[in-house]
């Protein structure tokens, strides 16, 4: 019997021992799975802009690039992120919608912000956005769905053009799972007061949605890839509600009229 009990702590202590010796080793790096998956990321990026940039306008008025650039520039700036990892594309088009793709590319098109009421309801918008990408959701989406074997394929030399185009609609078109999407909200409020940028606009802009989603989804793609916006909208109130921080607005109102007055030439 002592025997059978000396056997199974040693079987004990040999199983944690091994455990422990395991949890020191670094197997993203013995892999290379890091370095892999952020290659991966970088080319997919690329491919996803490419078919973006093919079929759509990129809005290049200067007045336009920089006013969002400010929007963007502060809350990096507010928020200690590395603004070379946010790369901003406006694109012309009459679907209200932005999205995230792979390497930090934050796609926005124009009709989004000329259906802005204010900026801090774009601020909203885009503080969400960049908190899929600062958080790998994109990634993480991309694996869950499509799987890395693929993703590795669409990068090689035989990478299929349509499964491309569909992976890319489908980063555009279809939500996030809702634990993500809560993160992305957290995340955003945190980004908005850090900036001094009040987030009761976002919240507004989520009801706004809300009111008739099956009516808004005709005319604001966002909304159908951000599912439960009544809900959404109660939750960020709730974030922000004991916020002692003086909200202050980026752009001024001149601005702001110029900014969408420019995109409706």
């Amino acid at each position: 019997m002592k025997k059978i009990v000396i056997q199974g702590l040693l079987i004990v202590v040999l199983f944690f021992s091994t455990w422990f010796v395991l949890t020191q080793i670094d197997w993203m790096t013995v892999f290379n799975v890091r370095e892999v998956t952020n290659k991966t990321e970088e080319k997919l990026g690329n491919l996803f802009l490419e078919i973006y940039t093919k079929t759509e306008k990129e809005n290049k008025p200067p007045f336009v690039i920089n006013s969002i650039d400010s929007l963007v520039n502060i809350i990096c700036l507010k928020n200690g992120i590395d603004r070379n990892t946010i790369k901003v594309h406006i694109i012309e088009k009459d679907e209200i919608n932005a999205f995230a793709l792979p390497h930090g590319h934050l796609i926005i098109y124009d009709a989004l912000i000329l259906a802005s009421n204010n900026q801090e309801e774009l601020c909203g918008v885009i503080c969400h956005e960049m908190a899929h990408i600062q958080l790998h959701h994109v990634m993480k989406k991309l694996i869950k769905e499509v799987g890395l074997s693929v993703l590795l394929s669409m990068t090689s030399t035989n990478g299929g053009t349509e499964i491309i185009k569909e992976t890319a609609k489908m980063l555009s078109s279809s939500a996030f799972d809702r634990s993500l999407e809560r993160e992305a909200d957290i995340k955003a409020v945190e980004y908005m007061i850090q900036a001094n940028v009040n987030p009761e606009p976002f919240a507004n802009f989520l009801f706004q949605l809300s009111q008739d989603e099956h009516e808004a989804m005709k005319y604001f793609a966002w909304a159908s890839t951000h599912p439960d916006s009544e809900e959404r909208a109660k939750y960020v109130l709730g974030l922000c509600k004991n916020s002692t921080v003086e909200y202050e607005p980026i752009l001024s109102e001149d601005n702001w009229r110029k900014l969408k007055d420019n995109l409706m030439e």
